[in-house]
């Protein structure tokens, strides 16, 4: 734990002085929270305000990229499956699951992963992704490493969950949780929000800082001892989504590739979903609204959409290339946002507009630093069923549809 001088230090560095305002007034308990909290927050993040806030405002060149398509993997089946059956058997390959989230756009207020998506028994997400992970530990016969990213608010409700349901039967002893660097909330002066006299506004530094939190968690070690070379990363709200996929990763490896991408065929021209493509000859995500209307348009010489493989955020990537990616540091993302806080006079504000910012990083730089990555399709009516809204497109109902007709009793 760091003196306060040492936290004093830190804060007039960046001009954050005014964080320990209230400090002597705290609890001895508060005090000693506050102070740690400022040893674990990465202000470096504010180096970044003097810089462009709209990082991906100035792109390079799209094209389109093509994918080992649903038919290719059909005709390849068997030396895909036998590759990447022969790296999990060898221990080469773990799974890393980004449940950092709050279920609160489903009207739930515990972390997503606990949402009960059953009907006349409990199925909560969680348990949707853990038993699709054993589908493959059956058929290897070896434990598959499972790292689980949770976040502060919602770490000890995720572990004591786990816990309480025995990890739906996966082996406990090679299950490791982490938690989710936090960066600082800001206002448009660069000035750091505080939640309380005690608590320094922070969010999650978004879904591009797995690895480095994985790392400051000293997973890294693990990982390396055990002989891991490959880390599939899969987000938590698609319960259809195949985890550790023999197929997937035989197909990379077999690609010689650095990195691979699970993508689905776009329904229509207009899906609001992320394409994997090429940007100035590396692969890269652009964002459905960055597409030109030429771009969502385009057709192949087949008469396919040239733009047509959409990221579902379920990919493979070397850990080698992800150290090299950790030294190089992934762009920082600045992101206006309304941030409750204390105002100067201790009281408690939530804004009706957007009133500061947060500090992200993306998977998507992830993809982009890497010098290739293979699109794998998928079927998208059997691997792909995000749960994001109450109701509507991608939603509980949407999903519940799916997972039955893909034979799960709910």
């Amino acid at each position: 734990m760091i003196t306060y001088d040492n936290a004093k230090n830190i804060l007039s560095n960046y001009g954050q002085e005014h964080v320990l305002k209230y400090y002597e007034s705290l609890s001895d308990t508060e005090k000693s929270d506050l102070l740690s909290q400022i040893e674990q927050t990465d202000f470096s993040v504010l180096d970044n305000l003097s810089k462009d806030k709209d990082i991906r405002a100035s792109r390079g060149e799209f094209a389109p990229l093509g994918a080992v398509t649903i038919n290719d993997i059909a005709a390849n089946k068997d030396r895909y499956e036998q590759v990447g059956l022969d790296a999990i058997k060898a221990g080469k390959t773990a799974a890393v699951l980004l449940a950092g989230g709050q279920g609160t756009r489903l009207g739930f207020d515990k972390p997503k992963g606990m949402f009960n998506i059953g009907v006349n028994r409990e199925l909560f997400i969680f348990e949707c992704l853990i038993n699709n992970l054993m589908d493959v530990v059956k058929k290897a016969g070896v434990w598959i490493p499972l790292y689980i990213m949770t976040s502060e608010k919602n770490h000890d409700d995720t572990v004591g969950f786990f816990k309480e349901k025995d990890f739906f039967g996966y082996d406990s002893g090679h299950v490791f949780f982490f938690m989710q660097d936090m960066a600082p909330s800001v206002d448009h002066s660069g000035k750091v929000y505080m939640e309380s006299p005690s608590r320094i506004s922070l969010s999650p530094n978004g879904n591009g800082g797995w690895f480095s939190s994985l790392v400051r968690a000293g997973l890294l070690e693990d990982i390396r001892r055990k002989g891991i070379e490959w880390l599939n990363i899969f987000a938590v709200d698609n319960v259809l989504q195949r985890i550790a996929d023999p197929l997937f990763i035989g197909a990379v490896i077999d690609s010689g590739m650095q990195s691979g991408s699970k993508v689905v065929a776009k329904s229509t021209p207009d899906e609001r979903v992320g394409v994997l493509c090429l940007e100035d000859g590396m692969p890269s995500i652009v964002e459905y609204y960055e597409m030109t209307d030429e771009m969502r348009s385009l057709r192949n010489e087949n008469g396919e959409l040239a733009y047509k493989f959409g990221v579902i955020l379920n990919y493979l990537f070397s850990v080698d290339k992800l150290v090299d990616i950790l030294d190089r540091k992934l762009p920082v993302h600045i992101v206006e946002k309304k941030i409750p806080h204390m105002d100067e006079n201790g009281i408690s504000v939530a804004p009706d507009k957007p009133n500061g910012y947060k500090f992200e990083n993306l998977v998507l730089d992830m993809v982009h630093m890497q010098d290739s990555c293979l699109a794998f399709e998928v079927d998208r009516s059997r691997e792909f069923a995000p749960v994001k809204n109450a109701s509507g497109v991608d939603s509980v109902d949407t999903a519940r549809e799916l997972l039955a007709q893909n034979g799960v009793t709910l």
